[in-house]
């Protein structure tokens, strides 16, 4: 159970005190919990207090003993963000909502350096909100079925990890996950401009995440509130429609003159809002097998939809929406809180080109979760015959589930996206067909997921429209399980899909060879993606021998 009692304060009543990195990193206590701000690709990452701290620690060894509690991945997969972090005996517990922006604190994961925990991002983000109004926790559906469910893994990653920090409850008739609230006792967190009495604003950031209620939980926990900024400017000349986090929360600034908006970008200012950039500038997807991927996905929304890309192939969608001229039929959205926009691809996805809102990150699960979405588009490490989807744990790989539980248990409409296999695979498209030239090593069809992610179970209870979209073929969820609906022209049905999976599937009795127009180097048009829509679009019936179907 929670404790209530209120603890002793460390805040400083006199006002904020303008630090050096080191001053501010001096104000952490040997096992204190830290709540880290930011996302992945240095997105609002104070990233100056990272590389601090585990310098820090690497001369001093200390402080050590530290619980980290980060809502989404916080790196450049390179080193940077919680990488810094990642040293023997820094952190004793790490409560985090993805883990594969930060290569070598994943590995330490499995090598049970600490006691490791994986709760999905929206469940994370909303947790503050929860310590900040001096709630018990969050009470939610979202985990459900998947691996956060305490029936299944609990969210616990390894083997050191034993403690269960999720529980079941039944209200109102109904089963519930509960996520405990926790206590923070100090947290970074990362703004543009300081006024002189402590008030933040973000107006050259590219999204606002969960700023205001980590510190506002950080502030009533008794806890520290440090916050990174580029620059100070007077007291009281701050615009109030701009300041996010109000200096009466904040503790202590550490100006970092050379904060750089994302590790790829000093300041791209389309991605702020603060100009409208050209999208014809945006850079061209080349036609290969993701971009198959991607094409066939677009070609499932609806006029007026408001649509989520996770990251990875996924994130692709929006790129080809924008060649075909179709961006504004429907609305893009992401996790981190923007709503609009082209959003960016690889490791600074969270941002977006022109976005019409940035809303705070928990704001953006509310909608979530309450089935705000009409379809997203995800990607897929592992499936499972059953229909079961793993992307957070895998050959000995911790990644995270980040948003996707949320995303992938609430929408109507859930798009699974990714090559059929990885590890080599080279399928090319051209002149309307696929030509498979090698397969990968690693297969992504599998007789049962090493992690559940995505529960099948679940989302027939709940009615979803469930696809799985690949270079070569497209799935759908069945009664029980996979359903081969479509497969490239060019392919093989038995040697290039069937021969390929860990065991058998079920096969529509109307198999369908998917549009050739894909695999050209030629846009669509509208006519053909409202034609598969619609069902009307002139495909080849794909004629199964009785050595192909199992």
């Amino acid at each position: 159970m929670t404790d209530i009692t209120p603890r002793p304060s460390r805040r400083v009543r006199s006002g904020p005190q303008f630090l050096s990195a080191d001053e501010a990193i001096a104000l952490v206590r040997p096992g204190d919990t830290v709540a880290i701000g930011g996302s992945g690709g240095g997105l609002v990452e104070p990233d100056l207090l990272l590389k601090t701290l585990g310098d820090v620690y690497r001369a001093q060894a200390a402080p050590a003993g530290l619980t980290l509690v980060h809502t989404t991945g916080i790196g450049d997969r390179e080193g940077g963000g919680m990488d810094h972090l990642a040293q023997p005996g820094l952190a004793k517990r790490i409560i985090a909502g993805n883990w594969g922006m930060a290569p070598r604190m994943s590995e330490m994961v499995i090598e049970n350096q600490f006691e490791a925990y994986n709760f999905p991002q929206g469940v994370m983000s909303q947790l503050f909100r929860e310590i900040a109004g001096g709630r018990p926790g969050l009470v939610t559906h979202v985990g459900l079925g998947t691996f956060c469910d305490p029936r299944l893994e609990g969210g616990k990653l390894n083997d050191v990890t034993t403690e269960e920090l999720v529980e079941i409850v039944e209200l109102g008739g109904r089963e519930w996950l509960f996520y405990p609230s926790i206590d923070i006792d100090v947290c970074f967190i990362r703004g543009t401009t300081a006024d002189e009495n402590g008030n933040i604003s973000l107006e050259q950031e590219g999204a606002r995440l969960e700023m205001l209620s980590m510190a506002q939980a950080t502030r009533n926990s008794g806890g520290l509130v440090i916050a990174q900024v580029k620059q100070v400017a007077q007291a009281g000349s701050l615009d109030p429609r701009t300041v996010v986090v109000p200096g009466i929360c904040v503790d202590a600034v550490v100006v970092h003159k050379e904060q750089r908006q994302l590790v790829t970008h000093e300041f791209n200012p389309a991605f702020s809002g603060a100009i409208k950039g050209a999208l014809s500038h945006l850079e061209p997807f080349p036609l290969d097998q993701r971009k198959v991927v991607a094409r066939r996905a677009l070609a499932e929304i609806r006029d007026g939809d408001v649509v989520n890309l996770g990251v990875g192939i996924a994130d692709g969608v929006a790129s080809v929406a924008a060649e075909e001229g179709w961006s504004d039929h429907f609305t893009l959205t992401i996790e981190q809180g923007l709503v609009g926009g082209v959003p960016a691809r690889g490791v600074i996805f969270g941002v977006a080109t022109n976005p019409v809102a940035v809303v705070d990150q928990p704001y953006q699960f509310d909608f979530y979760d309450g089935g705000g979405l009409d379809i997203t588009f995800l990607g897929f490490a592992q499936i499972d015959r059953a229909g079961n989807v793993n992307v957070s744990k895998f050959n000995k790989r911790v990644v995270g589930t980040g948003g996707f539980v949320n995303i992938s248990q609430n929408a109507s409409t859930v798009v699974f996206c990714g090559t059929f296999n990885a590890g080599g695979l080279n399928a090319v498209p051209s002149n309307g067909r696929l030509d498979i030239r090698s397969e990968g090593k690693h297969r992504k069809f599998v007789d049962e997921v090493e992690q559940v992610t995505f529960s099948a179970e679940q989302a027939r209870r709940r009615g979803q429209r469930i696809l799985y979209v690949t270079e070569r073929a497209v799935f759908e969820l069945g009664e029980t399980g996979l359903v081969l609906t479509e497969v490239a022209p060019g392919v093989d049905v038995r040697r290039d899909v069937l021969d390929q999976l860990s065991g058998p599937v079920d096969v529509s009795p109307d198999l369908r060879e998917m549009n050739a127009d894909l695999f050209t180097d030629a846009r669509l048009g509208l006519d053909w993606r409202r034609g598969v829509v619609d069902g009307t679009t002139a495909t080849i019936p794909v004629v199964l021998t009785e050595e192909s179907s199992r």
